[in-house]
């Protein structure tokens, strides 16, 4: 996979005017609330749901830890649920950095959310532009031919 700060974007990876989007407080109640939008787009049911939750979460709390939307600002989340797959934004208010794929220590109690979306998705990037950062990520679908399903 190429590094996620080498990628550019393209139209498919930007929000859609069919996603559901919330604009949410940058405070820690609010990443129950991006999970919500998650419940919401895919239902409990969906295969997808438990790493697109997971995920979620870890974006929307980076947004709040490591940007400038934790300190009195706000962050958007939308998620796109389609026949092949699931994408889901996160919009917060902008860092000095650009957002960093780090490795940490065993000991460390943070710093993991970024390697599990790199693990876990199928594709992810970010954009910076305009003094905020949109962090994404897509799961797809797994297409199980009939004669190979048991």
């Amino acid at each position: 996979m190429a590094s996620p700060d080498s990628h550019h974007a393209d139209e498919d990876d930007q929000p859609g005017p069919g996603d559901l989007v919330a604009r949410l407080s940058g405070i820690p109640s609010q990443v129950s609330r991006a999970r919500e939008l998650v419940t919401a787009a895919l239902g409990r049911d969906d295969p997808l749901y438990d790493d697109v939750a997971l995920l979620t979460s870890e974006l929307a709390t980076n947004a709040i830890l490591h940007t400038r939307s934790g300190s009195g600002g706000s962050f958007t989340v939308s998620v796109t649920s389609s026949a092949t797959g699931v994408r889901v934004f996160v919009a917060d208010g902008g860092s000095d950095g650009p957002p960093c794929v780090c490795r940490t220590s065993m000991q460390s109690t943070g710093g993991r959310g970024l390697p599990l979306i790199e693990a876990l998705s199928h594709r992810w990037g970010f954009t910076r532009e305009a003094g905020s950062t949109t962090v994404w990520f897509e799961l797809l679908r797994a297409r199980v031919p009939a004669e190979v399903a048991v």
